[in-house]
C-alpha cells in the first residue's frame, strides 16, 4: 500500500474492540482477520494451526465461525476451545505448539461489545508491527488474498479440543504448592458470568476450599452485568453473607482479579502486587528486585515498594505494555491496579486464577488474614473520573486543558500527581488526580474533566 492514510487503525491496546455488528466488529472484519492471520503465519513450511477461544457473549458465535472460515480458507487448521479464560488460550496455544491463539472477548466491557485479540506461538500478545501488517492486509479487501487461497486438500479443517478445561485447571493448580491445601478456607467467588464460569469453581474446589459461587450462569447477555471485577459489591456482599475468609472477583475473560478481605474491604491490583512482591523479596526470589507497575499505580504503592528495597518500573496502561517492560528489564512480576497481575514464571499474560492462588498461598504460609497482608502500604487518596467523548483529539488542542493540568500540578507539588489519558479500548477520557486530601483532589479532577466535557464530551 502506498498511502498509509488509507489503512484504518483497527487495533487498540488490547486487540480490536467495539460494538458487535458495527465497524470494526463486523463478521466481514472477522473473516478478513482470519485470512490475514492465515497469510502472515503461513510464511514457514509445514501444516499450520491456530487455537480459538471465547468468552460467553451472545455475539461470540458469529465471530468464532467467521474467524474459522477465514483461517481454513487460507489452509490453516483451527482448534476450538469454547468459552475459556484468555490466559487459558495463551497456555493452550503454547501447549499445542500452535502458530497463534485467538481470543474473542471484550474483557470487562458490557455484553453488546466484543473484541478479537491474538497471541503469538509463545503466548504473548502480538507486536505492533504484526498488527499493522494485518491492518494493511484487511484494507486491501478480498483481492489481498486471492493469490494465496489454497485448493483441494490444502484447505484447512476445524476440530474441537474437548479436554481444554481440564488441561487449564491442572496448569493453574500446578502454580500452587503441592504440599498445601485450601481446606480451611471459605471463599466467595464471583465468575462475572464470563469465561471463567466453569473452570474457576473447579480450581478452588479441587484444592479443597469451601466455595460460595455467584454470577456463574451466563446467558450471553449478563457478562459483567452488575458482577465481576468491575462490580466488587456483589462479592463483598457474599463475603458478609457467608462469613467468608476471602472474596475473589474475576472479569469477563478472567485475566484480571479483584479480591476482598474478610471485612469485605476491596484489595485491588496494587495491593495484590505489593503482597506478592513483598513475599518474593523476603524469600530472595524477586528477580532483580524489580516490579513493573503502570502510571496508574498509587503513589503509596511506589513508596511502600521502595521501603522494601524494590525498584518500581512504570509502564503505559495495558497489560501488553506491562509485559513489554517486564521482558525488557527481566522482571518476573508486574501488574495494574485493575487486577491484571502477571507472573511471567507461570504464564505469559494476566491470569486471575493464578494471581488469586498466589495470594491464598501467602495467606496460608504466613498464617495471615488478607486484611493484614493488604495493610502493607499507605494508599494516597485517588480520584478517577471517566468522561465519555465523541472523538479523541490531542489534549493540546482542547482549549484551556493544558493550563488547567499545570495549575493543579503546581498546587499539588511533590505530594500528588495528575494523569489524563484516553482509554485504548473505549471512547472515554480518564482523569486521575492523586494527593493527600480527598475533597481537594475531587475538586481538581472535576475542574480538569470540565474542559474535556465542554469540547468533546457526549
Amino acid at each position: 500500500m502506498n498511502s498509509h492514510n488509507l489503512v484504518p487503525k483497527l487495533f487498540g491496546t488490547d486487540g480490536i474492540r467495539g460494538r458487535a455488528n458495527s465497524f470494526p466488529m463486523t463478521v466481514e472484519m472477522a473473516l478478513a482477520l482470519g485470512r490475514a492471520v492465515g497469510k502472515i503465519f503461513r510464511t514457514h513450511p509445514g501444516k499450520h494451526r491456530v487455537v480459538i477461544g471465547k468468552d460467553t457473549r451472545l455475539s461470540c458465535y458469529m465471530y468464532e465461525n467467521a474467524l474459522i472460515a477465514g483461517l481454513c480458507s487460507m489452509g490453516v487448521d483451527t482448534l476450538m476451545l469454547g468459552p475459556l479464560p484468555t490466559p487459558a488460550v495463551a497456555f493452550i496455544t503454547r501447549a499445542y505448539r500452535a502458530d497463534a491463539g485467538v481470543v474473542i472477548s471484550a474483557s470487562h466491557n458490557p455484553f453488546y461489545d466484543n473484541g478479537i485479540k491474538f497471541f503469538s506461538a509463545e503466548g504473548f500478545k502480538l507486536p505492533d508491527s504484526w498488527e499493522k501488517q494485518m491492518e494493511e492486509l484487511v484494507a486491501l479487501g478480498p483481492q489481498g488474498f486471492e493469490n494465496d487461497l489454497p485448493r483441494d486438500q490444502e484447505i484447512g479443517k476445524n476440530a474441537r479440543i474437548n479436554d481444554a478445561d481440564g488441561r487449564y485447571i491442572e496448569f493453574v493448580k500446578a502454580t500452587f504448592p503441592r504440599k498445601l491445601t485450601l481446606r480451611n478456607l471459605k471463599i466467595a467467588l464471583d465468575c462475572a458470568n464470563g469465561a471463567g464460569y466453569k473452570v474457576a469453581p473447579l480450581v478452588f474446589r479441587e484444592l479443597d476450599a469451601e466455595v460460595f459461587i455467584s454470577a456463574n450462569n451466563p446467558n450471553g447477555l449478563n457478562i459483567n452485568d452488575g458482577c465481576g471485577a468491575l462490580h466488587p459489591e456483589l462479592v463483598q456482599k457474599s463475603v458478609i453473607d457467608h462469613r467468608a475468609d476471602v472474596g475473589i472477583a474475576l472479569d469477563g475473560d478472567a485475566d484480571r482479579v479483584i479480591m476482598v478481605d474478610e471485612n469485605a474491604q476491596i484489595v485491588d491490583g496494587d495491593a495484590i502486587l505489593a503482597i506478592c512482591a513483598r513475599d518474593l523479596i523476603a524469600k530472595g526470589e524477586l528477580r532483580n528486585n524489580k516490579v513493573v507497575a503502570t502510571v496508574m499505580s498509587n503513589l503509596g504503592f511506589i513508596d511502600g515498594m521502595q521501603q522494601h528495597g524494590i525498584e518500581v518500573i512504570k509502564s503505559a496502561v495495558g497489560d501488553r505494555y506491562v509485559i513489554q517492560e517486564m521482558l525488557k528489564h527481566d522482571a518476573a512480576l508486574g501488574g495494574e491496579p485493575s487486577g491484571h497481575i502477571i507472573f511471567l514464571d507461570h504464564n505469559t499474560t494476566g491470569d486471575g486464577l493464578v494471581s488469586a492462588l498466589q495470594v491464598l498461598r501467602i495467606m496460608i504460609e504466613t498464617g495471615s488474614r488478607l486484611s493484614e497482608l493488604a495493610a502493607g502500604f499507605k494508599r494516597y487518596p485517588q480520584i478517577c473520573l471517566n468522561v465519555r467523548v465523541s472523538s479523541k483529539p490531542p489534549f493540546e488542542r482542547i482549549d484551556g486543558l493544558k493550563e488547567a493540568i499545570e495549575d493543579v500540578e503546581n498546587q499539588l507539588g511533590a505530594s500528588g500527581r495528575v494523569l489524563v489519558r484516553y482509554s485504548g479500548t473505549e471512547n472515554i477520557c480518564r482523569v486521575m488526580v492523586e494527593g493527600p486530601r480527598r475533597n481537594l483532589i475531587q475538586q481538581f479532577a472535576q475542574t480538569i474533566a470540565s474542559y474535556v466535557k465542554k469540547q468533546v464530551g457526549v
